[in-house]
């Protein structure tokens, strides 16, 4: 066989690679010496057939060896080439050769030549490419260690991982090379993996590393081992790779402190708590140091019209949190106005709109020169970073958020201003809730305020106190209300109601029932009669809202309420009340335990079809007896029972001042934020001594009325009211010969002194009197007009004998 030729340099990657090779021994002349078994396998020849005989017989019919030879090589002594071989059987074989000379004798030279298939060759080289290039190029740390945990092999990417050379680590143990993290731990997992055979996947260990021995953060690295093993199942070792997934690490953070935002901001309607919110989720995981600041047209739930901000409005501290307790209660408090100096950041930001990132403060800035507060804070703390962002929801800005970093050492970034960006814009929009909510609640305690009465009026019936208590304006402004009305007689009607719902469309609807039941009280009906009355107003209120509103499922249409009405008369000194779905008043005695009287409950109002009962209750003089609505005796979230039980204690001692009663009921039974709004009257009775009181039974004859004149100038006289003779005589002569002419006996004359004058005629007719406008050729017709010029009021009011015909006649200066 003659030595082949040098390469052509075509093929310049070295020889050819033969894994698993046959194993052929031949002469200097290219006779067969050796045939190995792996080349009795490949070829189909046996050692007889073979040996002793040129290799050119195991050529292709046709082929020489240089034909068959292609891409040879020189590979140092020998040579290496690709050849086509005949098979036994007939068919060629492609298969790659590297002949090595053995040995020189007198004889000549032998050589060693391997021989296998170009197929096999071609897949051990695309194996070995992989490995060289998974091991050489990565980006992923790996190593080879042995049973004792040593390292046998480091690729680059582990050296700059590791941060030092592949000889400083060979031959050292696995745990002893893992800075700033738990070595031991790694370690131990390595020889869990190494005996059980069970791969180590995505184990994460924080800690930092040797490339960055000054570095501010840790770094995060996730390592996973497997166990190699050869061909026969020895064990050999264990592979280990490290990748540093400290940016996927601080991404998963960022998206989880989101998605925490998502579900911790915004919480509450209230501005305060929704600032204090976004500054918690904030320190310390993303600032040391964060204020939100909100214009004080936002505080004040005013209107704030789109566009820009000028930079003389004023703001106002919402929240601020920090890493340090005192930080930023030397600047300013929360609450406080603040300001920032044109030029500044903040007051950029608030103008501009836009997200202000100072990676590196200049703590000389200009600026801090206008502020020396300020600055000898920021001095004094090192802060080095900021961010400012603002708060923008719907195109209005509400204020701005400020972010500093002084233990922190590492300065904001553009993955900071992100995250930043993201969690105050989710916070703008919660904070722009509040604020059109708290608008929205203003307005209706505003409304609700408004439609409630100012100042109890003046009557000599009961001495009265009352409280408001709005809801903590996550409930929102309810419909609850009370009042006092003075009614004929020297009566007074006490009463108070609770309407269904929240918001201003309750407080509206609470105003038109307070409307109705004054007019219905000056009609002078009876409790039970009243509620009869106005429970017919509530459902036709109830319809119109549903042709309002559409029947819309929310329940925007919906309307009801609750009322107790009583009217108190201080001559009789008798109550008598009537109640639509309210709890029953609580009744305090002087001298005996608090009553809570058993008054005929009846539907509430707005149900229509049920009747009202009343009751009438003996009432001493100084009995406090106090109305409320079930938000006082429910705000604990407590049992009814001890809301009553609260109640009894609070009304305890009735002799105390109401006012002092009022607090002692505020204090005991409501706490600092009632989810429910809370109206309560409570009422001191009076007694009209006997000698205000004179009434006479007169005949049905008109010879009466002069008798009736007589005796209400007597009566006068008595009072020394005798300046008010003249016009009394006419209001009594009108009253009662209007009883006679068109009534029923018995006539009843009564003179009542209280606040005014009253005088009253009653008769079992129940026919209703009505002012005329006489004719001037009519003889009679002007009675009534008569008493209408001479009294300041008067009007008729019905009982269960027949009717009274009243005029009150105010006493002269």
């Amino acid at each position: 066989m003659s030595t082949p030729r040098a390469a052509t340099g075509r093929n310049t990657s070295g020889p050819f690679a033969v894994p698993h090779a046959a194993v052929v021994v031949v002469d200097e002349g290219g006779v067969i010496e050796r045939w190995s078994r792996a080349a009795q396998e490949l070829l189909g020849h046996s050692a007889d057939e073979v040996l002793g005989r040129s290799v050119t017989a195991l050529l292709p019919p046709g082929k020489d060896a240089d034909s068959a030879l292609s891409d040879r090589q020189r590979v140092e002594d020998g040579w290496s080439a690709r050849a086509l071989v005949a098979h036994r059987d007939g068919h060629t074989v492609d298969v790659a050769v590297q002949a090595s000379p053995l040995w020189e004798s007198s004889e000549g030279s032998s050589w060693l030549v391997a021989v296998s298939e170009i197929r096999k060759v071609r897949e051990w080289e695309r194996d070995q490419a992989v490995f060289r290039g998974l091991f050489t190029q990565s980006p992923i740390g790996m190593a080879v260690v042995d049973s004792r945990m040593r390292y046998l092999l480091v690729n680059p990417a582990l050296e700059r991982l590791e941060g030092t050379s592949a000889n400083a680590l060979l031959g050292r143990r696995l745990g002893d090379t893992v800075p700033g993290h738990d070595g031991a731990a790694i370690e131990q997992e390595a020889q869990r993996v190494l005996e059980t055979g069970e791969p180590l996947v995505a184990f994460e260990q924080i800690g930092l590393t040797h490339t960055d021995p000054g570095a501010h953060r840790d770094r995060v690295r996730s390592s996973s081992s497997f166990r190699l093993q050869d061909p026969s199942g020895r064990v050999l070792g264990v592979c280990h790779t490290v990748l540093d997934v400290t940016s996927h690490h601080r991404a998963r953070q960022r998206l989880a402190l989101v998605n925490e935002a998502s579900g911790r901001i915004g919480s509450t309607l209230d501005l305060g708590r929704t600032s204090g919110e976004l500054a918690d989720v904030l320190v310390p995981r993303v600032a040391d140091f964060v204020s939100v600041d909100l214009l004080d047209a936002v505080v004040n739930a005013q209107e704030i019209l789109p566009g820009p901000v000028h930079e003389s409005q004023v703001l106002r501290r919402s929240a601020h949190r920090s890493i340090a307790e005192d930080v930023p209660e030397a600047v300013v408090r929360t609450g406080e106005r603040t300001n920032y100096p044109p030029g500044s950041p903040p007051a950029i930001c608030l103008t501009s709109g836009r997200l202000i990132l100072d990676a590196a403060v200049d703590l000389s800035a200009p600026w801090l020169e206008e502020d020396p507060a300020r600055a000898e804070k920021m001095r004094g703390f090192g802060i080095h970073s900021a961010i400012v962002a603002p708060l923008q929801a719907r195109g209005v800005t509400m204020g701005m958020a400020t972010l500093a970093r002084w233990k922190n050492p590492e300065p904001f970034d553009e993955d900071d201003l992100l995250l930043v960006e993201e969690l105050v814009a989710r916070a703008a929009v919660c904070i722009d809730n509040a604020r059109r909510f708290a608008r929205e609640h203003s307005a209706a305690l505003t409304l609700q305020r408004s439609l409630l009465p100012h100042d109890l009026p003046k009557q000599n019936a009961v001495h009265a106190a009352s409280r408001y208590l709005p809801a903590d304006v996550q409930a929102g402004v309810g419909g609850d209300w009370f009042d006092v009305i003075p009614l004929s007689g020297a009566r007074v009607a006490l009463v108070v109601g609770d309407v269904v719902g929240h918001g201003i469309h309750a407080a509206a609807t609470m105003g038109r029932l307070r409307t109705a039941v004054h007019t219905l009280a000056d009609l002078d009906l009876p409790p039970d009669e009243l509620l009869t009355h106005l429970d017919d107003l509530v459902i036709r209120l109830a319809e119109e809202a549903d042709d309002a509103w559409g029947g819309t499922a929310d329940g925007a249409g919906v309307i009801g309420a609750t009322c107790v009405y009583a009217v108190y008369d201080p001559i009789t000194r008798k109550a008598t009340i009537a109640r639509a779905g309210h709890p029953s008043p609580a009744i305090a005695h002087l001298r005996t335990p608090v009553e809570f009287p058993d008054i005929p409950a009846g539907p509430p109002l707005g149900l229509g079809g049920l009747p009202f009962e009343s009751a009438e209750i003996d009432l001493e003089e100084d009995t406090v007896i106090a109305f409320y609505t079930d938000g006082l005796i429910e705000a604990r979230d407590q049992d009814v029972d001890v809301g009553f039980e609260r109640l009894c204690f609070a009304l305890a001692h009735p002799d105390r001042p109401l006012e002092e009663i009022c607090d002692t009921m505020v204090r005991t039974l409501l706490p600092d934020r009632p989810r429910d709004d809370v109206a309560f009257l409570v009422a001191r009775t009076r007694a009209l001594s006997s000698d205000d009181v004179a009434s006479w039974e007169l005949p049905s004859d008109p010879a009466a009325v002069a008798h009736s004149r007589r005796l209400a100038n007597r009566q006068l006289h008595e009072w020394g009211l005798d300046d008010m003779s003249f016009t009394t005589e006419l209001i009594v002569s009108e009253l009662v010969t209007n009883s006679i002419r068109y009534g029923s006996g018995p006539i009843q004359l009564r003179l009542i002194r209280d606040r005014a004058l009253i005088c009253e005629v009653s008769d079992g007719s129940n026919t209703s009197p009505h002012l005329r406008h006489a004719r001037s050729t009519d003889e009679g017709g002007r009675g009534l007009f008569i008493v209408a010029q001479c009294a300041g009021r008067w009007g008729t009011r019905y009982t269960g004998e027949g009717k009274t015909i009243w005029a009150e006649q105010p006493f002269p200066p």
